[in-house]
């Protein structure tokens, strides 16, 4: 289609051109591939992708690219008969909680409402060819939505400083010193190697995050097992062990005082035990996921148990944490033992048919580079896994700190969870390609016996204790679809409960703040939808719904013990230990 002409708007013509290259432009990248993308993506339209798909010729592809047409010509001419004092003319509006254009230099002047609005209605356009594109399998089409995203939001005009009126106002009003901090601010980053999410400077592990009392009462080359000190005058029999993943940071379960799932287990009278997984260097880039199931919670348990002097214990995984908790009470089933006697797994995966976005990231070629590679021997470095989690949610966790912090030159605000979220792990290349191959690609945790781990094989019918099953409802890393479909491979009785939120927002949600909600249902159907739509929505934090179940395996009470750990393991070092200060 033609550019509108008009004697006197030659830039605004100019910006409708490359909106049209911009919307075409895509459509021949999706054609022909992209050399670019890398860690597995398809450099080509996916496999099954239909040829007269990519012709504009179809029907479908006709009408959207009329209605597509229709809106620029529509906002063209609208931008051209607006008069001052005239309100806005609204052709496109952000998708609810896109905050990238709230700033009032987009509507003041038409160059840039025009440009923003151009860019909705382009960014609309490709979503819905994406859709329109037949293919023949499930992640071809996530491929091609998370593709399209990307590439959209990157080239958002607010993140370029020749197209947002902000980074032009601060940069008259600081008379330049915005553009010179903002430059600092990325050359800082660079030799970093990543984005500043937050003022790092304000947290410090052991300072003001992790302070929960407690000490390190077992360590070995993976792990350091920490037991926090009692906070009420009596406590459950049974400990409980936690384990988190080992993808990242244990703290998480334990920012802040107010915010710390770990304190609230040991103020509800739990002893408490937690695995904090090492972030492993060099040497230790031969381990697998035997070792990690060996030396991880299998050990913990035994710990545990005999520093209390129990049978059994409590058993808590969060995430990849789940996965292995899993996986090694069903070794232990194997070997004909019980170390649990009640399982708690938040936002974890045991079915990986639907993986979410992170099923974009893994095909055959790409385990198969990795086994051929670090798969040997060597390690997955903490930045590249944080790069992988950053995309899937890049407005939020990339293009943000790329517009505040280089073209506004301003500094993150302090958040525990950023700070968190941007201390990075290291792993073990034999344990992530072991991984990848038999959970992402090929599924393998689900059916009986398939898996040979730590020389048994496993079986996650034989995990029969009561389990609590929490995944939450805005998970883009554990689909809470996925999640729930674990509820049919576990042996024991299940309940499942719902949060509001994400992956982590959803699981640290304060009894103390009792902000969201949650949804609960006695209903024990295989199908997720049709559990949600029994469910009951109950407002406030799911930690006390917990709190409740946990108790009921807590096998009475006795007096808090006076002294951490025991004559066979004593306390080496307090809380939070070293192993998690160690920086990837």
């Amino acid at each position: 289609m033609p550019a509108p002409q008009d004697d006197n708007s030659a830039a605004l013509a100019a910006m409708f051109q490359a909106g049209q290259s911009f919307a075409q432009g895509f459509m021949q990248w999706m054609m022909h591939g992209s050399t670019a993308m890398q860690n597995g993506l398809p450099s080509a339209p996916p496999a099954g992708v239909m040829p007269s798909a990519w012709k504009p010729e179809t029907e479908e592809m006709v009408e959207l690219q009329r209605a597509w047409t229709e809106r620029h010509a529509q906002l063209w001419n609208a931008m051209l008969s607006r008069k001052p004092g005239d309100p806005d003319p609204i052709v496109a509006r952000p998708e609810p909680g896109d905050r990238r254009f709230d700033g009032p230099g987009w509507a003041e002047s038409p160059i840039y409402d025009y440009v923003r609005q151009a860019y909705l209605i382009n960014a609309e356009y490709l979503k819905k060819m994406a859709e329109a594109v037949p293919v023949s399998n499930g992640l071809s089409k996530d491929r091609m939505r998370f593709l399209m995203r990307q590439y959209v939001d990157a080239l958002a005009p607010s993140n370029f400083a020749a197209t947002n009126p902000e980074f032009v106002k601060k940069a008259l009003e600081t008379q330049g010193e915005s553009i010179t901090q903002g430059i600092q601010n990325l050359i800082a980053d660079l030799e970093k190697g990543r984005i500043s999410m937050t003022d790092e400077s304000v947290f410090e592990v052991g300072r003001n995050l992790a302070v929960t009392p407690g000490a390190v009462v077992f360590e070995n080359d993976l792990m350091q097992l920490i037991q926090y000190s009692p906070l009420t005058e009596k406590v459950a029999k049974r400990p409980f062990v936690m384990v988190p993943p080992c993808i990242n940071k244990y703290y998480v379960l334990d920012l802040q005082s107010e915010n710390s799932y770990v304190r609230y287990a040991v103020e509800q009278g739990h002893t408490v035990f937690l695995v904090s997984w090492r972030n492993v260097k060099a040497d230790l880039g031969h381990k697998t996921w035997d070792d990690y199931i060996e030396e991880g919670p299998l050990t913990a348990f035994r710990v545990a148990q005999e520093i209390c002097g129990v049978d059994q214990v409590n058993a808590l995984g969060f995430c990849v944490g789940g996965t292995i908790i899993s996986s090694a009470l069903a070794v232990a089933a194997a070997r004909g033992e019980k170390p649990a006697a009640s399982l708690t797994l938040l936002t974890t995966l045991l079915d990986f048919t639907d993986p979410g976005e992170l099923g974009c990231f893994i095909d055959e070629a790409s385990v198969v580079a990795r086994e051929n590679t670090i798969g040997k021997g060597g390690l997955l470095a903490g930045k590249e896994l944080a790069s992988v989690f950053s995309a899937l949610r890049a407005n939020d966790l990339i293009w943000q700190y790329v517009v505040g912090n280089y073209l506004k030159g301003g500094k993150p605000t302090p958040f525990d969870l950023l700070y968190w979220n941007s201390d990075s792990t290291n792993l073990p290349g034999p344990f992530l390609a072991w991984y990848l191959r038999n959970m992402y690609l090929e599924n393998n945790l689900r059916v009986p016996g398939k898996l040979s781990m730590c020389s048994v094989r496993a079986d996650l019918g034989r995990v029969d204790m009561p389990a609590f099953i929490l995944a939450t409802r805005e998970d883009h890393i554990v689909p809470w679809k996925s999640s729930y479909l674990g509820r049919a491979l576990l042996g024991g009785e299940t309940t499942f409960v719902l949060g509001a939120s994400g992956h982590i927002a959803g699981v640290i949600n304060p009894a103390a703040k009792n902000k969201r909600s949650h949804w609960i249902s006695d209903s024990k159907t295989a199908n997720a939808d049709e559990w949600f739509a029994t469910a009951t929505e109950v407002k406030g934090s799911w930690w006390p719904r917990w709190a409740e179940w946990l108790g009921r395996f807590a096998d009475g009470e006795v007096p808090a013990r006076g002294r951490l750990g025991s004559r066979k393991y004593a306390p080496t070092e307090p809380a939070p230990g070293r192993y998690v200060k160690e920086k990837a």
